[in-house]
């Protein structure tokens, strides 16, 4: 039977006995150096975060949702037309401190580099998001605590890195695809997580010893999987069935976005 992810009390509220709580992230990462390439023709002149579904650009509904869970700080690991980023955000974003890392290899290296390029900027607890994901603002009330995992039950559409979690909705084991596995139940990654500053250092070394390796078209969850199988890497998964979300990659991919979250007429 697989595990059954109850809905979690918030940390703070768990703290009776007047210990010190860990508080709520007010940081995020967000990782935006990619061309977009399977978007074209969207993406020719305008990086991928700001497709707009349903009228409204993917960078905008981020924001958005950051700004309604009182996020202070975001931090941008920016590529492909990042001043395009860089503009968009300083017209939008009075209220959010910005910071910006350009990574001019971003046509060479994946996200595993990106990931690589922040180890020195993020100096507190953070939540890592992808530039690419759509979802309901409420999916990230339970993300904003440190050391978790976003995950969903896989669906047709889905592909990509998957996890096997224990009846604690502790993750047991990153694995490589969304194919079935006989006796065994994964679960999608939305590619949301938050590390704690105990975490982030343990991963920033051993993107350390990728990089020095020259591995820089992998992607961090390896080095997520390595530390997790070691025992060095703790993450507690976070249902994201709850609500609509959607990655969005292709053109077929933003069709059925705009499915889950069509013009508002409000």
């Amino acid at each position: 039977m697989p595990p059954v992810f109850l809905p979690k009390i918030p940390i703070m509220e768990l703290n009776l006995n007047g210990g010190e709580a860990p508080k709520r992230i007010t940081t995020a990462l967000l990782l935006a150096a990619g061309t977009g390439s399977r978007l074209l023709p969207l993406t020719k002149d305008a990086p991928k975060c700001l497709t707009l579904v349903s009228e409204i650009s993917i960078l905008s509904r981020l924001v958005d949702n950051l700004r309604q869970q009182g996020f202070k700080k975001l931090v941008v690991i920016t590529g492909y037309l990042n001043a395009s980023i860089e503009a968009y955000l300083g017209d939008m974003c009075k209220d959010i401190e910005l910071e910006y890392i350009h990574s001019s290899l971003y046509r060479t290296t994946n996200n595993i580099y990106s990931l690589w390029m922040a180890r020195s900027i993020m100096k507190e607890p953070f939540v890592l998001i992808e530039s690419d994901l759509v979802f309901d603002q409420s999916l990230l009330n339970e993300m904003i605590y440190p050391d978790r995992i976003a995950v969903s039950g896989i669906k047709d559409w889905m592909n990509g890195t998957t996890v096997t979690v224990d009846s604690n909705q502790k993750v047991i084991a990153f694995k490589g695809d969304t194919s079935p596995l006989l006796g065994v139940v994964k679960y999608k990654t939305v590619n949301i997580y938050s590390f704690s500053l105990e975490s982030w250092s343990k991963i920033t070394k051993r993107l350390d010893e990728h990089i020095q390796a020259e591995k820089v078209k992998g992607y961090y969850e390896t080095v997520f999987s390595e530390l997790v199988d070691e025992g060095e890497l703790s993450l507690e998964a976070v249902s994201f069935d709850k609500k609509a979300w959607y990655e969005i990659d292709t053109l077929i991919d933003l069709n059925e976005a705009v499915k889950l979250f069509p013009v508002s007429l409000t």
